[in-house]
């Protein structure tokens, strides 16, 4: 009972609608500024979201359609790498080494998925119940499955890097404390989905979903905390004002 309970299909669909909620503000945010690490951030959360309603889909039906594992498995593992790319936009000013990280993001996926659907799977493992982390491929560090590893490594190192330089930035500006705030939240919510994708590519999947509903929420929470710099620029000139008068 409380196996069925944590791989619920309602787990994963309630990440889905976080994600889906999540890239809409996204969306919106590069609709009205156009920046490139808003565009990195959406695509990642994107491809995300529909890795999340694959979950909720397959769970909900019990069945796992193979061609859909073969997408599913690529999609959820990108999530990390675009966040990096983002970042990578974000805090660079040559926007050289994001364009170069990108290149090393789509080549990775390309060979991720062409392995996956060349690959015979072993049908199994492929069955409902948190059992997707992967080793219906093989054994972890066999090819597919090691193409994951490139991508989620360098995504994370960029993303907590970032996290780190702009937690060091705000942290004594007074007016940016929420900015410092909302990157522990992201980093929290990120780090949350590395590790349990990374323990449920090593065969443990014990509360994968519920963990990543609980990631996709610390993210979401942190970008509604960050919202714009322009609030901290407002409170800066306020503090201006306040002190000539």
């Amino acid at each position: 009972m409380t196996e069925e309970f944590w791989s619920h299909w309602a787990w994963p669909l309630a990440t889905a609608i976080i994600g889906a909620v999540f890239t809409g503000l996204l969306v919106w945010q590069w609709a009205r500024r156009r920046r490139r690490h808003q565009a990195a951030w959406t695509v990642g959360m994107a491809v995300y979201t529909i890795a999340a309603a694959m979950e909720a889909w397959s769970e909900h039906s019990q069945s796992w359609d193979p061609t859909v594992y073969r997408i599913y498995i690529v999609l959820a593992a990108s999530l990390v790498g675009f966040l990096g790319l983002g970042t990578l936009y974000l805090i660079t000013k040559k926007r050289i080494w994001g364009h170069l990280y990108l290149a090393f993001i789509v080549i990775c996926m390309v060979v991720f998925f062409a392995g996956t659907f060349t690959d015979p799977l072993e049908t199994g493992k492929l069955v409902p119940g948190i059992t997707v982390g992967g080793q219906a491929l093989g054994e972890s560090l066999t090819f597919p499955r090691v193409m994951s590893m490139p991508i989620n490594i360098t995504g994370s190192i960029f993303l907590f890097g970032g996290a780190l330089y702009s937690i060091f930035r705000f942290v004594r500006r007074r007016e940016f404390a929420y900015r410092v705030w909302a990157n522990i939240l992201i980093a929290a919510g990120a780090g949350v989905l590395a590790f349990i994708g990374s323990r449920a590519r090593l065969g443990n999947t014990a509360g994968l979903y519920p963990a990543e509903m609980v990631g996709a929420a610390l993210m979401l929470a942190g970008f509604m905390v960050a919202g714009s710099l322009e609030k901290g620029r407002k409170a800066v000139r306020s503090a201006r004002v306040a002190r000539r008068t």
